[in-house]
């Protein structure tokens, strides 16, 4: 049985409490679900010296809509997500999602700031903060600073949260005309992908104002589509449009083969999952 290399534990009963944690110990982490992290323990691809529990911060647990905006705490479960009919309302790509993701237990524990941190190039969630264009706030001893989702995933397991910081939400603007949705292919249910892609659309007068388009599991980190997103902008929805946009995501991924495919396979996958993406996240608009 693989087993993590020894490490200390801390309950944090605050956010200011845990960032003084995190900066009394260089190499600690935080540690929620764990879905994520604990097997990179097991697999002494992480080696933390110090876990920082952060189950008790309860502030960091919420979907609300503020204003013009939605917030999700970073503390928020997977299970939350996939229920909460505010965001099924704005953004049903993230049921999309959910229900795509693992299984009911890790869907009870998992969070939300926990998949976004680990940074996996395979992780759904990531693509869909990052097509519907989310901006994190990162807590940190020198105050709270914000970062858009385009700039959040610096590489593989790779952020822009710096050591002794801590992710505390992630918001997204409500904006009229809106449709999105996710499309995964997966050896089996619950699986990580083969390819995946996330798209949003905002309308006006039935033109496409705005666009957002990523991919998971075909590169070494999320992939922004940002040459597919220009093309779309400007444009009335069609199939053709959609088919053009497919193009571009297949050339644009960067997937590596593995024992999930070639990559001409998961290139192929990766333009006939942004085509249906595009084309339900279209048609939820002009519902």
């Amino acid at each position: 049985m693989q087993t993590p290399a020894p490490f200390d534990y801390e309950r944090a009963t605050s956010l200011q409490g845990a960032l003084a944690a995190l900066g009394a110990h260089e190499d600690a982490r935080v540690i929620a679900g764990g879905h994520s992290l604990l097997p990179m323990m097991k697999l002494r691809l992480a080696h933390p010296s110090r876990l920082v529990d952060i189950n008790d911060l309860t502030e960091l647990q919420f979907i609300r809509l503020q204003g013009d905006e939605i917030h999700i705490g970073a503390l928020t479960r997977h299970a939350e997500l996939l229920d909460s009919e505010l965001l099924a309302q704005h953004f049903p790509i993230f049921r999309d999602a959910e229900l795509v993701i693992a299984d009911p237990v890790v869907r009870n524990r998992g969070t939300i700031g926990g998949s976004l941190c680990q940074a996996d190039a395979a992780e759904d969630l990531s693509a869909v903060c990052a097509a519907l264009k989310g901006v994190v706030t990162i807590a940190g001893p020198d105050g709270v600073r914000e970062v858009p989702m385009s700039e959040f995933h610096l590489g593989p397991w790779t952020t822009a949260v710096q050591d002794g910081e801590i992710l505390t939400q992630v918001r997204f603007k409500v904006r009229p005309g809106a449709g999105s949705a996710h499309e995964k292919l997966e050896r089996r249910a619950g699986d990580w992908a083969i390819a995946a892609a996330s798209a949003a659309l905002w309308l006006d007068g039935g033109t496409i104002a705005d666009a957002g388009i990523a991919l998971s599991a075909v590169g070494l980190t999320t992939i922004d589509l940002t040459r597919a997103e220009e093309l779309l902008r400007g444009q009335t929805p069609s199939e053709a449009l959609f088919e053009q946009a497919s193009a571009i995501a297949s050339e644009d991924c960067m997937p590596i083969p593995d024992g999930r495919g070639p990559v001409d396979y998961k290139r192929h996958l990766a333009g006939v999952l942004t085509k249906r993406a595009l084309r339900k996240a279209a048609a939820r608009a002009l519902s």
